[in-house]
């Protein structure tokens, strides 16, 4: 089996925890991820399989949507509901109309400091090993794009609403940003993730349909690797081009079946008769690589 599979990802399980339930399911070894989700968390997750574990680095980039609901009053170790109370205050002085635009200034670029219990490594090591430690260091701010966020219930002191956001981004910290935002605490209380880059959730099989569905029909719902890649522009390569692919050598513009219509920089799939062949970014000034006008990110066997 070779692919990826998009998976509608069940309360109490970790991403790994899925992982291995495919392992078995698929009886290979070769089986990974694309965007952690924690274990509180369900909804859409990408799983790679046999050569689709080629890809997954290129699967992360694409803005996610999730439905959220947060909990006001009380903030948390994990900024969600599996941690320890941390801090209680007053929410009697919340009104919806200062909720609802507190909510709107959170959409644009934000800058938000990632939290403790996280898979974030500084100096080599996982924030979440010093937490359990109950050590807590310094981290740096990142920034973050807020798309939209349109809130679809407020019964304080729950609030529930839709949000769309830059990958890298922790819905938790969005929840315990607005808290203190509205000088008060808050903390995630439940996510479902809707769609990662063009991927959506009704196109997500369970983990209880793959374990009993035939060999034959898990294969009919992998996608295949240029179907995993859709998200990226394609660029067709001639038979020329081909050739110094299969030499690990980058394509040049009149390698191509077509122009090049996108921005140096970009990422580019590049294929020969819809197969994906690789992933390049296209770089025609780098002075660093003569050959060819890409730079070459991956290249994929020649069979998908």
């Amino acid at each position: 089996m070779n692919g990826v599979l998009i998976v509608d990802k069940p309360a109490g399980m970790t991403s790994h925890d899925v992982v291995r339930r495919l392992r078995r399911v698929c009886q290979t070894r070769r089986v990974g991820h694309s965007g952690t989700l924690d274990p509180m968390a369900t909804g859409l997750l990408l799983v790679a399989v046999g050569e689709g574990t080629r890809v997954v680095q290129f699967l992360v980039e694409g803005d996610k949507t999730y439905r959220a609901t947060l909990q006001f009053g009380a903030e948390t170790t994990t900024q969600d509901a599996e941690g320890e109370v941390t801090h209680r205050r007053p929410i009697d002085h919340l009104e919806d109309s200062a909720v609802l635009q507190a909510c709107q200034q959170m959409v644009g670029e934000l800058q938000q400091i990632p939290p403790m219990y996280s898979a974030i490594k500084i100096k080599g090591v996982a924030l979440h090993r010093l937490a359990r430690q109950g050590i807590e260091i310094e981290r740096p701010p990142r920034t973050v794009h807020i798309r939209h966020l349109t809130v679809e219930n407020l019964a304080l002191p729950q609030l529930s609403f839709e949000v769309k956001c830059s990958k890298g981004t922790y819905i938790r910290t969005l929840c315990h940003d607005l808290g203190h935002k509205l000088e008060t605490a808050a903390h995630l209380s439940s996510l479902r993730r809707l769609r990662s880059g063009s991927f959506d959730i009704e196109e997500a099989v369970t983990l209880e349909w793959l374990e009993q569905a035939s060999s034959q029909a898990i294969d009919e719902k992998l996608l295949s690797l240029s179907s995993a890649l859709r998200d990226y522009p394609v660029c067709e390569v001639t038979e020329e081009g081909y050739k110094k692919l299969c030499h690990g050598i980058p394509p040049l513009l009149e390698h191509l079946a077509a122009g090049a219509p996108f921005d140096e920089g970009q990422k580019v799939l590049l294929s020969l008769n819809g197969q994906a062949l690789a992933m390049a970014r296209f770089a025609p000034s780098r002075s660093k690589e003569k050959r060819g006008d890409f730079e070459l990110l991956r290249v994929f066997n020649s069979g998908e």
